[in-house]
C-alpha cells in the first residue's frame, strides 16, 4: 500500500503541463539577461525543435534568456498567453553552431572577456523526465539564482520527458556518454581554466559513466579534465557508484554529493530495484568511508511532493550558498573551516566527510 502515494505523484506529474521555449526578443531589455551554451544529443524535427529521440551527432547552440523581474529564487516562470516579460522566462536569442569548432570559438571568446580567475565553466546535466526546454530554463534559473559569473553549459541528453519512461531514459542516458565526453574535451580545448561538472538524478549517473569512460581510455586522467563534481540527488546504485570510482581512480576535488532522506523519488527508485536506498538518499556516510567525497545532507530543507531537487529549488539553500565568500573552499579538503562556513554538523568517517545542513534557527551548538 505504501507504493500508492508515490504512484499518485507520478500520475500528477503526467498531468502537469510541460514547459515550452518561447522566443520573445522584446524581453531583452526587461528581464535580467542570462547567457547559456548548450550541447545536445537530442534529434530535431523538421522545424528545428528538439525532441526525446536520439541523435548520433552532438548539436551545439547558444541562448540568451530573460529572467523576469518578478522571479523568485528556485522557481521557473513558464510563459503563458498573453506573454508577460515581467513574469515569464523568455528566450531573446537563439544561435546554432555548425560544428564543435564554432562552438569552442564562441566559448573561448566568452572566456576571454572575463578575468583569468573567472575562466571557469559549469556543465549541467539534467535528470530523468526532462524536456529540452525544462533543462535549458533550469540551467538559466541556477545561473541566475546562484549568481554564477562564469560561462554555463547545459548538456541535454535525449530524455523522453515522460514520467513513465524510466527504462527509455536510462538507455538514452547511456547513449549520451560519448556526447558528454566530446563536450568536456571541446570545453577544455576552448581554454577553460577549470571545469565543474554538475549532474542531477539520472544525469548524475551519466556524469559518473562518462568519467569512467574517459578513465578507461586514459587511466587516472579524469581529475585533470574535471576540476570539481557536484551530484544532486544522484539516482545511482551505491555499489555501482563505488565500482565506478575504482575505475576512475583519483576523483576530481571537490567531489560533492547532495543527499536527502526525504527524497521520495529516490525512495521509489530504490524500491523498484529492491534496495533500501540510492546514493542520493544514503543515510550512513560509512558506506562511502573509503572515498574522498563530501556528502551534504539537505533533508531539513526538502519541501514539495518529491523533494528531489532541493539544492536548486530551496530559496533558503540558494541564499546560503550564494552568500558564502568562497563556496569552493567549503567543500575542499580543508576540513578545519567547514563548520564555520556552513551551518550544521560536520562528521568525518575515514576519507569521507558528511555535512548535515541545518536551518540557522536549529543549528546545534
Amino acid at each position: 500500500m505504501r507504493i500508492i502515494p508515490v504512484l499518485f505523484l507520478v500520475i500528477l506529474a503526467a498531468c502537469t503541463p510541460r514547459g515550452l521555449i518561447t522566443i520573445y526578443p522584446e524581453a531583452e531589455n526587461i528581464g535580467t539577461p542570462q547567457s547559456i551554451f548548450v550541447a545536445t544529443t537530442r534529434a530535431r524535427t523538421v522545424d528545428g525543435k528538439f525532441t526525446g529521440r536520439r541523435s548520433p551527432v552532438v548539436s551545439y547552440l547558444h541562448y540568451n534568456i530573460s529572467i523576469p523581474p518578478e522571479h523568485k529564487p528556485g522557481q521557473i516562470n513558464w510563459p503563458r498567453l498573453p506573454i508577460n516579460p515581467q513574469e515569464a522566462f523568455l528566450v531573446t536569442k537563439e544561435e546554432r553552431f555548425h560544428s564543435s569548432s564554432q562552438f569552442a570559438s564562441a566559448l573561448s571568446r566568452s572566456l576571454r572577456t572575463r578575468k583569468h580567475s573567472q575562466r571557469e565553466v559549469v556543465i549541467f546535466v539534467h535528470g530523468f523526465n526532462n524536456t529540452f526546454a525544462e533543462g535549458l530554463y533550469r540551467m538559466a534559473q541556477l545561473s541566475h539564482d546562484f549568481e554564477l559569473t562564469q560561462p554555463t553549459i547545459h548538456y541535454s541528453w535525449p530524455s523522453a520527458g515522460n514520467p513513465l519512461g524510466y527504462g527509455y531514459d536510462r538507455d538514452s542516458m547511456l547513449y549520451a556518454r560519448d556526447g558528454l565526453e566530446e563536450l568536456i574535451k571541446t570545453v577544455d580545448r576552448a581554454g577553460a581554466k577549470e571545469i565543474l561538472l554538475v549532474g542531477h538524478s539520472m544525469g548524475a549517473l551519466l556524469v559518473m559513466e562518462t568519467l569512467r569512460q574517459i578513465s578507461i581510455e586514459n587511466p587516472n586522467t579524469a581529475h585533470r579534465l574535471i576540476d570539481g563534481v557536484a551530484l544532486l540527488s544522484p539516482d545511482i546504485d551505491i555499489e555501482l557508484f563505488k565500482q565506478q570510482t575504482r575505475r576512475i581512480g583519483r576523483l576530481p576535488d571537490p567531489f560533492v554529493i547532495f543527499t536527502s532522506r526525504k527524497d521520495r523519488a529516490l525512495r521509489l527508485s530504490a524500491r523498484l530495484t529492491g534496495q533500501k536506498a540510492r546514493l542520493g538518499n544514503v543515510d550512513d556516510a560509512r558506506r562511502l568511508a573509503d572515498l574522498k567525497v563530501t556528502l551534504v545532507d539537505v533533508s531539513e530543507f526538502s519541501t514539495g511532493a518529491a523533494g528531489h531537487f532541493t539544492p536548486a529549488k530551496s530559496p533558503t539553500l540558494i541564499r546560503l550558498f550564494s552568500s558564502l565568500p568562497d563556496i569552493d573552499a567549503a567543500f575542499r579538503r580543508d576540513r578545519s573551516g567547514r563548520s564555520g562556513l556552513l551551518p550544521g554538523t560536520v562528521l568525518v568517517v575515514q576519507k569521507a566527510t558528511e555535512i548535515i545542513l541545518l536551518p540557522v534557527s536549529t543549528k546545534t551548538p
